[in-house]
């Protein structure tokens, strides 16, 4: 029988060859039931809170047993599955009668359909909150946990979508892939693939057909899926692939080309439990320390010391190497309590970043004075801070003068195209740039980056956005000041070298992903990164961009 081919967005490179397993289907409670007796609707409630209290407490052993972005995500849903809006809703209806299991169901479809209406990350928090009430309803019927199986042998995992609390928790000598039909690039599905190196495909067309146990081929770079490939064939392809990565695996930085030129390899944090990790790896720094991960939860604005010490824990695991610390990136898709915005119309175009000052009154100065006193306290001697979602030359300019008051080093992201369009005047005003590839995709094309149909478009290798970093970094280098990238388009390795060859000096990234990146880029010359910029710059789609690329160095 001829082969299937099935198509996706290719976000973690890699070949893999093996059997499908698809996920554990969820419970489905009847919409309907006997009402609960007045009697025994006391029971229930208490039957309910054990329930969701235990599913809370084993992510809280998942998150304890974990590091770094899997930890994070972990411990965000542990505290998804203790949040009192969706609980209070469910009690309310199980006051009125209703049984357990439905009430937790419309409880949380209520919220599912608040979240999806946001955009964002917001409307893939839905996605966690179903997780939630897969895994609550289970343990009211008393049924194994839905999710991930425990296979025997490897394969590849396939799935509608994942929740964070799957795919934190892989084990990649077991799960050599991952495809869902749903997802975009910037999912926690694509996310955490990358830090475990597991070959990953998202918003795969026509992966419902695919039957448990058929023999799958995964292509991660293309976003190729074949279905009963040739064994011969496809066991060739994986056990190539296999000294690829074991090249990685022995791979050492620092990180240059293969002509000598050094490229400064830097890791992505979000707290000081990820940067001691990260500190252990060939990261040679911290490229975005995302602060607001930190807060996601507080219900108050945490005070000078408390914030100091959160920073401090990030300076300190980087001691005497580079730590560029991010403003406040809340809003939108990471909604920080103390400073939300409700019944915004278009979050994502909305109060987010460097403009919460304007709602709140002295809260990035405040930032500022936590960040000079952690760094004073770490001995820090240069501390980089970088403000999100500055869109104009005067916002540049009073952010660069707030951080020179305090001796810390200003710079902005790139992620509003008007930066990269005045990227000169910009560079006058702040000492560097670094370009958030995630959100610079998503404003470039109009296009929700979390939204799974729109996932062909809000992919980093659009020539449009590669013409804009080439502008970035031009001024950069007319300015002989920095030009980072610091989004999910540097893990990439293919891209990583065209971004090399646009002019970029640092990539930052997964501390994961490092050594995949650093083991490509050895691979070729600055010339030819170059001629790759040159051949991806010229295409019209994002799939042919990355194509040419990939002719380039084959």
């Amino acid at each position: 029988m001829d082969s299937v081919h099935l198509h996706g967005t290719g976000v973690v490179p890699g070949i893999a060859y093996a059997p499908a397993a698809w996920t554990r289907p969820a419970p489905a409670p009847a919409r309907a039931g006997q009402p609960i007796p007045e009697p025994d609707r006391t029971a229930e409630r208490d039957r309910f809170t054990s329930a969701a209290d235990a599913v809370a407490g084993r992510f809280d052993e998942r998150a304890a047993r974990q590091s770094g972005e899997a930890a994070q995500v972990l411990g965000a849903t542990a505290a998804l599955a203790r949040d009192r809006g969706w609980r209070r809703a469910a009690q309310r209806e199980i006051t009125e009668g209703t049984p357990a299991e439905i009430a937790v169901d419309s409880a949380i479809e209520g919220f599912v359909t608040k979240f999806l209406a946001l955009g964002g990350l917001m409307a893939e928090r839905a996605t966690d909150l179903r997780d939630i009430r897969n895994r609550v309803v289970a343990e009211l019927l008393g049924l194994p946990e839905p999710g991930v199986p425990t296979p025997s042998a490897p394969v590849v995992l396939c799935a509608d979508d994942l929740a964070p609390a799957d795919t934190a928790t892989l084990d990649p000598s077991l799960i050599t892939a991952l495809v869902t039909r749903f997802g975009g690039p910037t999912s926690h599905t694509a996310i955490i693939s990358r830090q475990l190196g597991i070959p990953c495909v998202v918003a795969a067309g026509g992966l419902d057909a695919v039957a448990e146990g058929t023999a799958l081929l995964i292509d991660g770079a293309t976003g190729t899926i074949t279905v009963d490939p040739d064994p011969a064939w496809a066991r060739q392809l994986a056990e190539k692939d296999q000294v690829r990565r074991d090249e990685i695996r022995a791979w050492q930085g620092p990180a240059h080309t293969a002509d000598g030129q050094a490229v400064q390899v830097l890791a992505n944090v979000q707290d000081g439990a990820a940067a001691r990790k990260a500190a252990t790896s060939e990261a040679e720094g911290v490229g975005l320390f995302r602060t607001e991960l930190c807060f996601l939860t507080a219900q108050s604005e945490p005070s000078l010391e408390d914030q100091a010490r959160i920073y401090g824990e990030v300076f300190d695991a980087f001691a005497g190497r580079k730590v560029v610390v991010r403003t406040l990136d809340a809003g939108s898709d990471k909604p920080v309590p103390f400073v939300s915005q409700d019944d915004e119309e278009n979050p994502a175009l909305g109060v987010r970043g460097l403009r919460l000052g304007w709602i709140s009154s002295g809260l990035i100065e405040r930032q500022l004075d936590a960040i000079k006193l952690a760094a004073e306290r770490s001995r820090v001697s240069e501390a980089w801070v970088m403000a999100p979602m500055v869109a104009t030359v005067d916002e540049a300019a009073e952010f660069a003068a707030a951080c020179r008051e305090r001796g810390l080093k200003p710079g902005v992201m790139v992620e509003v195209p008007s930066v990269a369009l005045l990227a000169d005047q910009f560079l006058a005003e702040v000492d560097f740039f670094s370009i958030g590839t995630n959100d610079l995709t998503q404003y470039t094309l109009a296009a929700d980056r979390m939204a799974s149909a729109l996932a062909h478009l809000t992919d980093p290798w659009q020539p449009a956005v590669l013409r804009l970093i080439r502008l970035a970094a031009d001024a950069g280098a007319r300015s002989g000041k920095p030009v980072g990238v610091c989004g999910e388009a540097a893990a990439d390795p293919l891209l990583a070298a065209v971004l090399v060859g646009l002019g970029v000096t640092s990539l930052s990234m997964a501390a994961g992903a490092i050594p995949s990146v650093g083991a490509q880029l050895g691979h070729v010359t600055v010339q030819r990164c170059r001629e790759m910029a040159e051949a991806a710059l010229a295409a019209r789609t994002a799939a042919d961009a990355k194509e040419r690329a990939r002719a380039m160095l084959d």
